[in-house]
């Protein structure tokens, strides 16, 4: 699995530490919602966290830092969600997941602060995730290893192209939902699902 660069310049030692960091990262999502990448600048994200802006910079050399982290967080987070809802069962297939899947990303882009604007980075920096891979391979590959790790499939490269393709289908057709409503197209975010369940399904064989 790719291994993700921090965008910290130190970690923080202690729990108030940690609660402060979490903050900011809260503060840029608010900003990100109300007025996009470029209204967020790190006295902003100072002004919103209560912090002093000297904090900001203890932790963070500039705005483009804190998305990052945010960026990562949400990651974590996709992959939290996905994880419990794929030791729940129920799938008959692997590819059978993508539906569920689906449903995570969408809820998140309705629910968590920032998510919508930043998902994973892209309004920022294509590579925000790590340097050597663009932000949708990132999330392809951590996929990858989640649903290796569930159903027991080989990792080869066949399965890696296919959640590649997969991941940049299914990031273009949600973007176009979400571009025809706010909320997501239900017609379009069901057409996301078809399309690429049908090319997992038709492509990847369990051996």
């Amino acid at each position: 699995m790719t291994e993700i660069r921090t965008p910290l310049r130190r970690r923080p030692a202690q729990r108030r530490s940690a609660e402060r960091v979490q903050r900011m990262l809260d503060a840029c999502a608010e900003i990100l919602d109300e007025d996009g990448y470029d209204g967020l600048t790190t006295t902003r994200i100072a002004q919103r966290a209560e912090v002093a802006i000297g904090s900001v910079y203890q932790f963070f050399p500039d705005k483009r830092a804190v998305a990052q982290a945010l960026a990562q967080r949400n990651l974590e987070e996709f992959g939290r969600r996905i994880s419990a809802r794929l030791a729940e069962g129920g799938f008959a297939d692997w590819s059978d997941t993508v539906g569920a899947i689906i449903d995570i990303f969408v809820d998140m882009h309705r629910t968590v602060p920032g998510f919508r604007v930043l998902r994973f980075g892209d309004v920022a920096d294509v590579h925000l995730l790590d340097s050597d891979a663009d932000n949708n391979a990132v999330v392809a590959d951590r996929l990858r290893t989640l649903i290796v790790d569930t159903f027991g499939i080989r990792d080869t490269p066949e399965l890696a192209t296919a959640l590649a393709i997969a991941v940049e289908a299914g990031d273009a057709v949600l973007k176009l939902a979400f571009r025809r409503r706010p909320d997501g197209d239900p017609v379009i975010v069901a057409e996301a699902e078809r399309l690429i369940h049908g090319y997992l399904a038709a492509h990847i064989r369990e051996p």
